[in-house]
Parts: C-alpha cells; structure tokens; sequence
C-alpha cells in the first residue's frame, strides 16, 4: 500500500514540473505541451525593447494623421479656391466683350460731340445718340459704370494721369480734366480713366 502511494506521489511531482515553464534565457521562453511532450521555443522581447516599438508606433501613427489632416487641409483650400475662381469667372464673364466695346462708345461720343447745322445731321446725331445709349444700358445691366474723374482726388488705381497743370480753382492732387473715360466692371478697373491732375 506504501509504494502505490509513494508511486502516485512521485507522478503527481513530475506532472507538476512538466506543467511549469523553463526559461533557458532572458529573449527565449521554452513552452512544454502536456499532450505530446514537445517543446517551442518562443521569443520574448524585453521591457525596454517594447517600450522603444511602442513609441516607434506612436510616432508612425502620429506622422500619419498630421499627414491626413495636411492632406483635407490641401482639399479645403482648393476647394475653396475652385469656388472663387468660379464665382468670378461668372462675375466677369463679359469682361472681353465689354473692352472690345469700349473703342466703339469712344467713338460714339466723339462724333456726337460734332455741332450739327442743319436739320439732317441734327436727325444722324439723335439716331446715333439713342444707339450710345442703348449700349451704354446694356453695359449697366452688366455692372459696368463710368469712373466719375473731374473734381475728383487722383487715385492711382482708377486714373492714368497723362498731364499735369496748375489750376487755382481746384486743389493739389485733384484731377482737372479727363481725356478718356475709365471704367469699372462691378469692383474691376477694366479701364482707367487718362485724366490731368493739379500740381
């Protein structure tokens, strides 16, 4: 009775060690399986060495949203800027046919300008004073207006100044006369107006 229970007790000893793990060294962890008795060697990082992978990780995750958020900040602008260009392509889309114009109502105004002395001319000079302005109509419909230059303080942006004189009865840097209408489509100067501005 004695040696069966020496013998079970010396099989319950072996099973436990064979349930413990072996480490053979620090990177390598021996596993026994029960079942078949074999044994596998797996790797094991240590502290330090996962603690650097972990933050090689986070950096890599890190670089990736900046990178995105780069990326949709990119889209954004344009996005944006597709939608301006297109807003203005539509606000100044007479803007061609409108210059091309300009020479013409020049002309216009010149020859109207012509004294008539006889009933005749006096008749050409209200037909072409009604066509001058029926165009000058369809370009207000567009958005474009005279820039107002006499009397005015010269503005480089809307002026050309092509003369200089002095003139008591304006002050300096007011413009005197005007040689050439300038004019304004919506916000944009499409032509400045040639003017002579007081010293």
């Amino acid at each position: 009775m004695t040696n069966e229970n020496n013998n079970t007790i010396n099989e319950e000893v072996e099973i436990e060690n064979t349930d413990n793990v072996e480490l053979t060294d620090e990177k390598t962890v021996e596993t026994v399986f029960e079942e078949d008795g074999t044994t596998e060697k797996v790797d094991v990082l240590p502290v330090d060495e996962k603690e650097q992978e972990i933050q090689l990780l986070k950096a890599k995750l890190e670089e990736a949203d900046n990178r995105y958020l780069r990326l949709q900040a990119d889209f954004d602008n344009f996005r944006r800027r597709t939608r301006l260009d297109l807003e203005a392509s539509q606000k100044y889309r007479a803007q061609k046919l409108i210059t091309d114009l300009l020479p013409a109502i020049d002309n216009f105004e010149r020859a109207m300008k012509v004294e008539a002395d006889n009933e005749q001319t006096k008749t050409l000079l209200q037909g072409m004073d009604m066509v001058y302005r029926s165009l000058l109509d369809a370009l207000k419909i567009e958005g474009v207006e005279p820039i107002e230059s006499v009397g005015k303080e010269f503005d480089p942006h809307q002026h050309q100044a092509v003369m200089q004189g002095e003139d008591e009865n304006y002050g300096s840097n007011i413009v005197t006369d005007e040689f050439q209408k300038g004019y304004l489509l919506k916000d944009r100067v499409i032509r400045p107006a040639m003017v002579k501005v007081n010293q």
